[in-house]
């Protein structure tokens, strides 16, 4: 499986027969991220009412659009192309730009037998049943900025009890997203030994369920330009 990540919330993965998903696409003047031009069989919002999380207006083509929020709030499943499911989270309690916390799906698929959860918009602590949503979990595309969304001793509580295998940091504050109280990534890491960080150094990595780690590993990557 291939996965690139074009900043924020957002990633595309494309399976070995070339099927591909985008994640919580962006308004580019919103985040700073670049434009993303690629189109995708399917998109996948966690919610429909939040700029920097579910334009799926933006991707080019006729993608089916999973909106994780109503997958959650609808049964927890659904999904034609792919397969979805979802569990129902809010924003941040004290969100600067919201009056009253957005709701919005944490969501879970998979992909060339690899099982991937993305973390949605979710900005308080995790309850129980939250938690063991992401139980088996073999990627986490996780929250790891801290303001605006979950609070880091609140990820690491979820990260130690359910131990994905591998995990790749996104929504943190880079030269291009800065808002003021949004943690680089080192807040992040400072969590993990030294030796079970990977820098890719790139966009795009590749994934293979063969190649994931017995213990829980980061891989921190670039994002598009």
């Amino acid at each position: 499986m291939e996965l690139t990540w074009f900043g924020h919330a957002a990633f595309k993965l494309t399976d070995t027969s070339g099927f591909s998903v985008i994640t919580d696409p962006y308004t580019p003047e919103g985040v700073g991220y670049a434009p993303i031009t690629e189109m995708a069989d399917v998109v996948v919002i966690s919610s429909d009412d939040d700029d920097a999380h579910c334009r799926a207006d933006l991707i080019g083509g006729t993608p089916e659009v999973i909106n994780a929020l109503h997958v959650a709030q609808s049964g927890g499943t659904g999904g034609e192309a792919l397969h979805v499911t979802a569990i129902e989270a809010a924003e941040w309690d004290h969100h600067p730009e919201h009056e009253v916390p957005g709701q919005n799906g944490m969501y879970r698929f998979e992909m060339d037998g690899i099982k991937i959860a993305h973390m949605g918009d979710v900005g308080n602590p995790l309850t129980d049943a939250q938690q063991d949503f992401f139980a088996d979990t073999d990627v986490l595309l996780a929250l790891a900025g801290g303001y605006l969304t979950i609070e880091l001793p609140d990820l690491m509580e979820m990260i130690h009890r359910v131990r994905p295998k591998l995990i790749i940091p996104m929504h943190f504050r880079t030269l291009t997203y800065m808002p003021r109280n949004t943690m680089w990534i080192e807040s992040f890491l400072a969590n993990f030994r030294d030796d079970a960080v990977d820098f890719a150094s790139a966009h795009t990595i590749d994934v293979s369920a063969q190649d994931l780690p017995d213990r829980t590993r980061v891989m921190v990557m670039d994002y598009m330009r």
